[in-house]
């Protein structure tokens, strides 16, 4: 990828739109979408649930997720997945059931508002955090971590909402799966090796 090519896909994080992450290493070349959480709408999040098909989360760095009181759902070394889920949560206000496009994206306007806190959300719920690695995309060069370096990077706060994308045969998508998609709706890729040079 070119830096022209990055600067493109900071430019629509910037104004709003989704991009595609490629490159997790823990994953097997899984990709998936991405968008800003101070962008966030319920057109995003019904875009990433229809196309996606994936866990929408909520990639979030350390000091925002204890300020929100969410911890690591299995922080110790025992049946340890290797991913960084914290609980699950919803809006303590302003949303029915939690599971709706509109509900979740109400949910994550709550969790990265200036002065959120526990109070303002319930578990368990329909949002999903991810809780990233303390040195970001260089101690861990995964989706999460990559989804937080590309806002920061665009000016577009510290936290992203991600989506993994499958295939309409339930397999996970590689690159080549959703070229039509994205040429179709003008979505950028980003590489995650982009963000480690």
């Amino acid at each position: 990828m070119s830096d022209e090519t990055l600067h493109d896909a900071l430019d629509a994080l910037a104004e709003g739109r989704i991009v595609v992450i490629t490159g997790d290493r823990y994953r097997g070349g899984d990709i998936d979408f991405c968008v800003a959480a101070k962008h966030v709408t319920s057109d995003a999040i019904n875009f990433m649930a229809t196309h996606g098909r994936g866990l929408i989360c909520l990639a979030l760095t350390p000091a925002r997720a204890m300020k929100l009181g969410i911890q690591l759902i299995n922080p110790g070394r025992e049946q340890q997945s290797g991913r960084p889920h914290g609980r699950s949560i919803d809006a303590a206000t302003g949303i029915t059931t939690g599971i709706s496009a509109a509900d979740r994206a109400r949910t994550v306007e709550v969790a990265v508002a200036e002065r959120a806190s526990g109070d303002d959300l319930v578990s368990p719920g329909h949002v999903f955090p991810l809780i990233s690695a303390e040195g970001g995309v260089k101690d861990r060069p995964a989706a999460a971590e990559a989804a937080i370096e590309l806002c920061r990077r665009a000016g577009a706060g510290d936290a992203a909402v991600i989506c993994s994308i499958l295939r309409d045969d339930g397999e996970m998508a590689r690159p080549d799966d959703i070229a039509a998609l994205q040429a179709e709706h003008g979505i950028l890729s980003v590489d995650i090796e982009r963000l480690l040079v």
